[in-house]
């Protein structure tokens, strides 16, 4: 019998920021490969409908309150999660936010809650998920990072500095967690169509500008992502830490066409 690689029957992953967008397609998609899920938001009742639909899928579904900026949030959240099903194998940390300002403009609270959310967030909810996977010997950990990790845009250079250090972190984690039997592993969107990023959807010249710089020549589809999750969260992907993986339709290729006139 051909062994299926992508099956995570009885593990248990962990997602954060997954009361919208792109944080509940990831979740989904561990679950319908068979994970059960522990689901987290700032505030508990966010996600409790989405838990509530994952059961449906015949999955075990917690959802817990966390916010990434609050050290004893997080270590409440992870004793939580190793509670409601005993441990947890896959962690994708997704929590993160934006804010769209020219540089000259963004203030010193903005830089904080960027930078505390989509970085040192990242880190700190990492660690106390990975001191309870290293006496285990297992884990999967997904950062997600964005084509900022590798790409600069202007009017958004705290939300570009976040997720470059977010690649960086995940290079440090994999080496340092490799002998634990943990692998960690950078997720990184395109363009996809998020809460943060809807206010340049409503503007058709930008959506065709975007498109003809995308040598797929469309923005990212949520299930776009499904296949490259289930991947980093399963034995798949068992040789592969440190690495960030692009989901971009090809934009990081730099081309401004997809064209070679």
């Amino acid at each position: 019998m051909v062994k299926n690689f992508f099956d995570l029957s009885g593990r248990v992953a962990l997602v954060t920021g997954a009361s919208r967008g792109l944080g509940q397609y990831l979740a989904r998609a561990l679950a319908q490969a068979g994970a059960d899920l522990v689901v987290t938001a700032r505030r508990r009742e966010d996600t409790e409908s989405f838990a509530r639909e994952l059961r449906a899928l015949g999955r075990g579904a917690a959802s817990l309150s966390l916010d990434v900026r609050d050290e004893a949030s997080i270590r409440n959240m992870a004793e939580e999660a190793e509670a409601a099903f005993g441990k947890v194998d896959i962690l994708v940390n997704n929590a993160g936010c934006n804010v769209r300002k020219p540089s000259v403009e963004v203030a010193w609270e903005d830089w904080n809650k960027v930078l505390d959310t989509n970085l040192r967030g990242t880190f700190f909810v990492a660690q106390a998920v990975a001191r309870r996977m290293i006496p285990r010997g297992y884990g999967r950990i997904v950062n997600i990072g964005s084509v900022t990790s590798v790409f600069g845009y202007g009017g958004i250079a705290p939300y570009c500095a976040s997720r470059g250090g977010v690649k960086q972190l995940t290079m440090s984690l994999a080496d340092e967690w490799g002998r634990h039997g943990i692998n960690v592993n950078c997720l990184a969107p395109g363009w996809f169509r998020t809460e943060q990023n809807k206010v340049l959807y409503e503007n058709p010249s930008w959506v065709e500008y975007l498109r003809e710089r995308i040598p797929l020549h469309r923005p990212g589809l949520p299930d776009d992502l499904d296949g490259a999750i289930v991947f980093l969260a399963s034995e798949a992907s068992a040789y592969v830490t440190g690495q960030t993986l692009l989901v971009d339709g090809g934009i990081t290729t730099g081309s401004l066409k997809a064209t070679a006139d």
